[in-house]
């Protein structure tokens, strides 16, 4: 089965269930969450740590600054959910580097996360929340549902993800999302 069909057949069987919880966008945005939290974390495992100090060109981040960009993100975006303001500035890119201290600060921010994913429903992410978008020196204030607040949490990740995914495979390291199996997190309501 090539990983099309299994990412396909994953996606089908967790259609219905969706559909079936009393909080089915929710639900969504929990399973795009465990994906993501999923890649991310075996990758940061999965590359030895020699290639943590590794960047493309001079001018993007180290594979370990994009661990701790992430590990940061965490922090912010589900900080600004859970109330926090100012949102929370964790500073893991800027001062962490060595693979174990990321690794560890990676599994924290998540655990961070863990909780503001548990505590929403539908009927919670429907108020709006503001929060500043972007990147460092370029950020602009935004407004949206605090449901859309989470995927926008997601779908940050997973960009940030593909660069991850490329620079694994320039050091000969196969990324977490190519490998089976697919689609083993179920979320719980």
């Amino acid at each position: 089965m090539t990983n099309i069909t299994a990412v396909v057949l994953a996606l089908a069987v967790s259609v219905p269930a969706h559909a079936q919880s009393p909080n089915p966008l929710t639900s969504g945005a929990k399973f795009h969450y465990g994906i993501i939290k999923g890649y991310v974390t075996r990758a940061a495992a999965k590359m030895p740590e020699e290639h943590y100090p590794f960047r493309p060109t001079p001018d993007v981040r180290t594979f370990a600054q994009l661990i701790g960009h992430l590990a940061d993100a965490n922090y912010r975006l589900c900080s600004v959910l859970a109330g926090q303001d100012p949102p929370m500035d964790a500073g893991i890119e800027k001062n962490q580097h060595a693979k174990s201290d990321l690794i560890k600060a990676l599994d924290q921010s998540f655990t961070y996360c863990d909780k503001v994913y548990a505590d929403m429903s539908d009927e919670a992410g429907k108020p709006i929340v503001k929060f500043d978008a972007g990147g460092e020196g370029s950020r602009v204030p935004i407004q949206m549902p605090r449901l859309t607040v989470l995927a926008f949490h997601a779908g940050h990740a997973f960009e940030h993800y593909g660069n991850i995914v490329t620079y694994m495979r320039l050091k000969g390291v196969v990324p977490p999302s190519s490998e089976p199996p697919f689609g083993t997190y179920r979320p719980k309501d």
